[in-house]
């Protein structure tokens, strides 16, 4: 990072620039923070490159492209400009260094990490040409190492439209050394392309040196069009998926799908983990953060003496912030007066908005929905009581009774009811379609608390603020690789009836850990449990949702003797589990999407809140209908809620980064909630589950 000079922009669209990370000869990437607080790069074009039409052009289709990218290897984008004077694009901060400077400074990686790297950024590339992008300049700087794997960067963005390979030399069109021979010589750029760059960073990343070579662009071009590449001291099981992507030919490469697989066969990709990178990825975040915040953004320039006419543009602009002020009446007022630093008006009555809850209060989910119903109270009554909250709430609960024609009247009351500006779930494992599309028919927010599976029927009024069972196994390799390291795995995947532990089973072979085995169980463990023992495995994953079943593995492991580790997660943690296992479940770990409030520092006022008022600390989810409520809050408050402006919520709630009593919550721009934060590890003991924290922090 290097500091701001007088030069460099103090606001760039609603983020505010902290230091420089990079430059070139397109533009200069800062760090900055955006609107939530939240720290982005942002990539801020030239203006004489965005003076030609052609340039703006493909900038403006390509940002939008770049958006549609949600896989785990691609840093997402989080807003852009395209129309601007000088156009910029922001994205994620990953605080971990280049490929490039991680070679550069400590040498080669070791062949592990490699095959790990390449198996990673072939996903990441092959998720990018399905959605028809092509990135056109994959080389080790545009490659960001994390804690959790790499980073690719620069997907094809900013594009000259008129400029060459060389012309463009060591801007965003290519880097001589990683570009394709069709590259090179200035003719179709493709798919291949990219898995022809890949292979050179393989090269780079496993020797430490290009395999066509330094010096002169034109001497590297040459060498790459015409000469074979210099492989020495590659490892021998990369070869194959190296040489295979360095094929001259397009056609004679393989995809980068068929690139990921190669580098499987060569060896299993045995977990990420990167020598020096943990320290380095401390240091970079420290120094990050210990950037002082910007100062107030710059004074917009005076306005000339003297009234001018209006043009159309303001005088529709002015007429629509004439009709927020007279049906919002106080609210529009106050948030006018706290913009422009005034306090909220004392002589007008507060309005009062209502939140609606959804949710199954004397069904089988009854548990859930009370828990849901006391959250959502204690936070109803905590924003009322802030004598500067520009509005009060009320909340107005309807049970379901669990069944899917009752969810479906339910939202038919809340949906015609106009006082009503977001609704909070419904309780139950899938929401189901009808009742999304009920809610979005009325531009009504859906803030879904508990919802394990993926709800059908997504609008963008939709927002499920947890991450989903399905997501839950990446916090059990977190915790394998870096807490309780584990080189042997068994996965016992239960195969009974709505079993539900596929999902869990593909994360573990998509990682291919080392020694990674699936035993399928229809009905008895006894057979899987002994071939534990027997594999010495270090691990059990027990692959399903049912609490009963996951207790009868526990006590076939029991019996069995084995004593390493084991782990599930989702729905398999319950008081049932804990009840059926008995001493055979001390010691596992589960992954939950929610966290225990009375074991979380910032929910400590609310567990104290919850014990006065119901007499009982507060049950699972209650933390978190506790947090959707004031995020609705919080979107109304810079909405123009007064105005029933109930898409305006909506949309809101996925801008918003909400400091929460269990989590941050904030959004991608897939508007799928950030899930890092959202994961929560538990052990079973003398039968209890007692917390253990956020995944990340163990």
């Amino acid at each position: 990072m290097r500091p701001l000079t007088s030069q460099d922009p103090r606001a760039i669209g609603a983020y505010r620039p902290l230091a420089r990370l990079g430059a070139g000869g397109m533009g200069v990437v800062y760090l900055a923070r955006g609107p939530g607080g939240d720290l982005a790069a942002v990539k801020v074009i030239h203006a004489e490159h965005a003076a030609d039409p052609g340039f703006r052009a493909r900038f403006r289709r390509e940002a939008e492209a770049a958006r549609s990218l949600d896989g785990p290897w691609a840093v997402p984008v989080a807003g852009a400009d395209t129309e601007a004077h000088e156009p910029w694009l922001a994205t994620e901060f990953v605080p971990g260094p280049s490929l490039a400077e991680a070679v550069g400074e400590r040498g080669p990686l070791p062949e592990d990490a490699v095959r790990a790297l390449g198996t990673r950024l072939a996903r990441a590339l092959a998720d990018a040409h399905a959605a028809d992008l092509v990135h056109r300049d994959v080389k080790p700087g545009n490659v960001l190492l994390a804690r959790d794997g790499p980073r690719l960067i620069d997907f094809g963005i900013a594009r000259h439209a008129g400029a060459t390979a060389l012309t463009a030399t060591g801007a965003l069109l290519g880097t001589p050394g990683y570009l394709a021979p069709e590259q090179a010589t200035a003719g179709e750029t493709g798919p291949a392309c990219d898995v022809f760059a890949l292979g050179c960073v393989l090269v780079y990343a496993a020797t430490g040196h290009r395999p066509f070579g330094d010096g002169s662009a034109a001497g590297v071009l040459f060498r790459t069009v015409h000469e074979d590449p210099d492989l020495a001291g590659t490892p021998p099981g990369l070869l194959a998926a190296v040489t295979a992507c360095l094929a001259k030919a397009p056609g004679d490469r393989p995809t980068a799908r068929e690139a990921g697989a190669l580098l499987s066969r060569g060896g299993p990709d045995t977990g990420w983990h990167i020598p020096g990178l943990t320290a380095e990825l401390a240091e970079r975040s420290a120094a990050a953060l210990a950037l002082p915040d910007p100062g107030p953004p710059p004074a917009p320039p005076s306005a000339p003496a003297g009234p001018a006419p209006p043009s159309r543009r303001r005088f529709l602009a002015a007429g629509a912030a004439g009709a927020v002020l007279l049906a919002g009446g106080g609210t529009a007022a106050w948030i006018a007066a706290r913009r422009a630093g005034g306090a909220p008006p004392a002589t007008r009555r507060r309005p009062t908005y209502t939140i609606g809850l959804h949710a199954d209060l004397s069904g089988p989910g009854k548990l859930v929905g009370v828990a849901h119903l006391r959250g959502a109270q204690l936070a109803v009554d905590g924003h009322n009581a802030r004598a500067a909250a520009p509005f009060r709430l009320a909340l107005r609960a309807e049970d379901d009774t669990g069944t899917a024609a009752g969810a479906l009247r339910v939202a038919e009351r809340l949906a015609a009811a106009q006082e009503v500006i977001a609704v909070v779930g419904p309780t139950t494992d899938v929401t189901p379609e009808a009742v999304v599309t009920r809610y979005a028919g009325s531009r009504l927010a859906t803030v879904v608390v508990a919802a394990g599976s993926a709800t059908k029927g997504a609008t963008e009024t939709l927002c499920v603020i947890r991450p989903f069972d399905a997501d839950l196994p990446t916090a059990l390799i977190d915790y394998l690789a870096h807490v309780r390291p584990a080189e042997r795995i068994r996965v016992v995947e239960d195969r009974s009836p709505d079993a539900g532990g596929w999902e869990i089973t593909e994360a573990f072979r998509d990682l291919r850990l080392a020694r990674v085995t699936v035993d399928t169980v229809r009905d008895g463990f006894g057979a899987a449990a002994r071939a534990a023992v027997t594999a010495r495995a270090d691990a059990v994953v027990f692959a399903g949702a049912s609490p009963a079943r996951a207790a009868r593995c526990a006590t076939a492991l029991g019996a069995a003797g084995y004593t390493g580790t084991r782990v599930s997660s989702g729905p398999a943690l319950s008081p049932v589990f804990l009840r059926d296992a008995g001493d055979a479940g001390d010691g596992w770990v589960f992954a939950e999407a929610y966290c225990d409030p009375a074991a979380t520092p910032a929910a400590a006022e609310f567990t104290a809140a919850h014990r006065a008022r119901f007499g009982a600390p507060p049950d699972r989810w209650a933390a978190e209908a506790y947090d959707a409520v004031g995020l609705i809050a919080r979107a109304a408050e810079t909405t123009s809620a007064a105005a029933g402006d109930r898409g305006g919520i909506a949309r809101r709630l996925f801008l918003l980064t909400y400091q929460g009593i269990s989590r941050p919550l904030s959004f991608r721009t897939t508007r799928r909630v950030r899930s890092e934060t959202g994961m929560f590890l538990y052990r079973a003991e003398g039968g209890r589950a007692r917390f253990l924290g956020p995944y990340a922090k163990l």
